[in-house]
């Protein structure tokens, strides 16, 4: 009797990593997640005069893609023929995952900050929701709508530098335009990611959209040498590039997708919230960038907007 109830409440084993569960690793990981994806803007506006912005992005997924290579080659052979058929699809998402998404954030660094990088990057969710809304059909109530006005009127605060004179004038920063640019196709990259159709696994399809990125960059890397504007490929460099690959591509991509498969989509939303917030300390800490009211101005709006747009409705 005593072992037949006690074979009963056995427990399925539960896997432990550095003693904690799968469950506790993943909410340990949503507080560094933000970490990894704030290095590719650090170091962007750390590097802006000392490394070809083309150069950085094509080395950057260059490396990216050999990292990915040992855990997707095999499956990339044998799904050749998906590949074949879908590959106009990589070759876009790769030009504007890793093209524009890339290079346009290094050109923006040469003239504006970190911190304006990461809050105008932390509105994409809200042209994601805009786009799909228009292009796809998805719901839009009115409690998303007033988070996408919220927001917008964010970025347009960070872009102007807290002063509409600068936007009726338009006598914007460069750089901030650069990055809004950018951060428009990662919203267009993520809704196709999401809406096109695919045969591909994810990591595989993933390692031919950062091969596609690679084709698309590679001329323009090209063009920037015969312009003269040549890589030193010096210790700075590299230390960058590795920095990039590791950290902030192969390390937050596979991070985002633990903590996504482990708590869920809305709990890994958070990381949209905190990714602004510590590429703000951290650029006041390592690169002595001030916080200025209209960043505050801007990401009380902004930051906001993103949780009223991106709750999904009752019922």
């Amino acid at each position: 009797m005593t072992l037949e109830k006690t074979t009963n409440t056995v427990a399925k084993p539960t896997h432990h990593y550095l003693g904690l569960s799968k469950r506790q690793l993943a909410l340990v990981l949503l507080f560094i997640a933000p970490v990894l994806f704030c290095s590719n803007m650090l170091v962007a506006r750390a590097t802006h005069d000392l490394i070809p912005p083309v150069a950085l992005a094509f080395w950057r997924w260059t490396v990216t893609l050999l990292l990915l290579m040992p855990f997707t080659a095999a499956a990339l052979w044998r799904e050749r023929a998906k590949v074949r058929r879908e590959w106009l699809d990589l070759l876009l998402l790769g030009l504007l995952g890793m093209g524009i998404c890339g290079a346009f954030v290094y050109i923006a660094a040469d003239t504006t900050t970190a911190t304006n990088i990461g809050l105008i990057y932390a509105a994409s969710p809200i042209l994601i929701v805009v786009i799909a809304r228009f292009c796809y059909g998805e719901p839009l109530g009115a409690r998303q709508a007033l988070g996408v006005a919220l927001s917008l009127a964010g970025v347009v605060v960070i872009v102007c530098h807290g002063n509409l004179a600068v936007l009726l004038n338009l006598n914007l920063v460069v750089g901030d335009l650069w990055v809004t640019v950018s951060m428009i196709a990662w919203a267009v990259y993520s809704i196709l990611l999401r809406h096109r159709p695919t045969t591909l696994r994810p990591m595989a399809r993933f390692a031919a959209i950062v091969a596609g990125g690679v084709l698309v960059l590679l001329p323009f890397h090209a063009g920037e040498m015969l312009l003269g504007d040549i890589p030193a490929f010096d210790r700075t460099m590299i230390v960058s590039v590795l920095i990039l690959a590791v950290v902030a591509s192969f390390g937050a991509y596979q991070v985002y997708g633990v903590i996504q498969r482990v708590l869920g989509a809305g709990r890994t939303g958070l990381l949209m919230y905190l990714i602004p917030v510590y590429n703000g300390i951290l650029a006041f800490i390592l690169l002595g960038e001030e916080l200025q009211s209209f960043h505050l101005l801007g990401a009380a709006l902004v930051l906001p907007g993103i949780f009223l747009a991106t709750r999904r409705t009752a019922g």
